[in-house]
């Protein structure tokens, strides 16, 4: 299974047809994103021996947010380096199979956000988070900072979950796969959105069925992609939790044939998340909602329907999914073509 079946969506699937744009001031983030991920200790020696070194984070950012002010896309893109590093270490033992190992790690991250400081000798996922979250949340409200901490709850639930699903061997069914696949992918993510662009959505607004359908509709389309490249090198290690395995374990098929049902899966996700997006406007006048707060709506949608598309150009350029070594031709010729 390698990126040319996801790359196949961009002509299925009008959604993806139009490459992302790049942020025109993106070359600044490799060197200061490096740098940062060095200095704190999530990087270590030739970032090319690693997958998180490989994965290129900055350009992800630079992709999701091509419009924003500079600053804030560096500091989106040091959260997805801190949460490639916090997944590598979830991922591998000894927390890969340990759900209290799982809980243990993250009650001592909870603690250093509300500490306002890491511990003498902290690792460096702790010391990193310390720095991160104050710089982030500074200017938000208290009901967003406690969104944000409610999905790194969830985040926690959901790889302790995984964690148990290892041990036991059990793979989970499809239905039971997608809730916990979109809590384990890192849902706190999609709450940066708002403090990278300076706005912030009415609680109202997230209450409403149409704007749940396009967030987690959208959020399954960046997880089930990221399955799909992944798939290889977590089956190489026994794992199941990639929506490739769960439909071949559910459906008795080939691995084959599963991939192209994701395809499929992806499809779908993604034309409920643009009919949920048509919706909206008429949401937003039953709600009687600001003027400042409809802009802020209409600012996280725009980026919310960007973002598989900006996620997919980044998997054809991104090392993360690699083996070691050159990296394989098919990424380089899509790459290319991505140009």
């Amino acid at each position: 299974m390698d990126i040319s079946l996801l790359l196949s969506t961009t002509d299925r699937a009008a959604p993806l047809a139009a490459p992302s744009v790049m942020h025109p001031e993106s070359w600044q983030l490799c060197a200061q994103v490096e740098s940062w991920a060095r200095g704190r200790g999530l990087v270590l020696g030739d970032p090319d021996t690693s997958p998180l070194g490989r994965a290129r984070c900055e350009r992800l950012a630079a992709r999701v947010f091509p419009d924003a002010e500079l600053g804030a896309v560096d500091l989106f893109a040091r959260w997805l380096t801190w949460a490639l590093a916090l997944s590598d270490t979830l991922d591998h033992p000894p927390l890969a199979d340990s759900g209290s190992a799982v809980h243990g790690l993250y009650d001592d991250l909870l603690r250093a956000m509300r500490r306002g400081h890491a511990r003498p000798g902290a690792r460096p996922l702790e010391a990193a988070l310390v720095e991160l979250w104050p710089a982030t949340s500074r200017a938000m409200s208290r009901d967003w900072r406690r969104r944000f901490m409610l999905h790194l709850e969830a985040h926690r639930d959901g790889c302790a979950e995984e964690a148990v699903n290892r041990r036991i061997g059990h793979t989970p069914e499809p239905a039971e796969y997608a809730p916990l696949r979109r809590r384990a992918c890192g849902p706190f993510l999609f709450d940066l959105i708002e403090p990278v662009l300076g706005v912030e959505l009415s609680p109202r607004l997230l209450r409403t069925p149409d704007w749940k359908t396009l967030a987690d509709s959208v959020a399954d389309v960046v997880a089930w992609a990221n399955d799909l490249a992944s798939h290889d090198l977590e089956s190489g290690r026994g794992d199941v939790h990639n929506l490739p395995a769960v439909l071949a374990a559910a459906h008795g098929v080939d691995i084959a044939r599963a991939g192209d049902m994701v395809v499929e899966h992806i499809e779908d996700r993604l034309e409920a998340a643009w009919k949920a997006a048509r919706r909206l406007p008429d949401m937003l006048d039953r709600l009687q909602l600001t003027v400042a707060q409809r802009a802020a709506a209409a600012q996280v949608v725009k980026v919310l329907l960007d973002t598989p598309r900006a996620h997919l150009d980044w998997l054809a350029e991104s090392g993360r999914y690699e083996s070691q070594g050159t990296p394989s031709s098919i990424r380089l010729d899509a790459l290319a073509s991505l140009r």
